[in-house]
C-alpha cells in the first residue's frame, strides 16, 4: 500500500476544513419568507489557501518519507453579501446590497432583471390589445 506523503495529507485536511466552511448555502442562503414575498440572500465568496512542507534530512539523510517533517497549510476565505432576489407576485427582482456598482458591466448586469420585467409587460399589453381588436397575438 502507498503511503501519502505528508503535504499530500495537509492539502488533504486543508480542503475538508474548506468544504466544511463553504458549501452551496453560502452562496445562495435560505430564503426567507414574510407573508406573500419571499427573500434569497445571494453572497460572493473569495477564497485562497495553500499548503507546503519539507523533509529535513539533515547530515545523513534517510529514504523518503523517513526524515522528519515539517509543514503547515491554511486558508482565508471572505464572504461578501451582494444582493437579496425578491420574489413577489410571480415577480423577481433583484435587491443589491450595495448600490453603488463598481463598473459600468456591473450596472448593466443590476439593469437586466428591470429590461426583462418591461420587456415583458410590454408584450403582455402589445398581445391583450391584439387580441382585443381580433386580430392574433403576438
Amino acid at each position: 500500500m502507498e503511503r501519502n506523503h505528508p503535504v499530500s495529507e495537509l492539502m488533504a485536511e486543508t480542503i475538508q476544513q474548506i468544504r466544511n466552511a463553504v458549501d452551496a448555502n453560502t452562496v445562495v442562503g435560505e430564503p426567507i419568507v414574510a407573508g406573500e414575498v419571499t427573500l434569497i440572500p445571494v453572497s460572493r465568496i473569495s477564497l485562497g489557501f495553500g499548503t507546503g512542507g519539507s523533509e529535513m534530512g539533515g547530515k545523513a539523510p534517510k529514504a523518503l518519507g523517513e526524515n522528519p517533517f515539517g509543514g503547515g497549510g491554511g486558508a482565508g476565505l471572505k464572504v461578501i453579501p451582494v444582493c437579496f432576489l425578491v420574489v413577489s407576485g410571480g415577480m423577481v427582482k433583484v435587491l443589491p446590497v450595495d448600490a453603488a456598482p463598481e463598473t459600468s458591466l456591473d450596472r448593466v448586469v443590476d439593469l437586466i432583471p428591470d429590461l426583462v420585467n418591461k420587456l415583458t409587460s410590454y408584450l403582455e399589453e402589445r398581445k391583450a390589445k391584439k387580441e382585443a381588436e381580433g386580430t392574433p397575438g403576438v
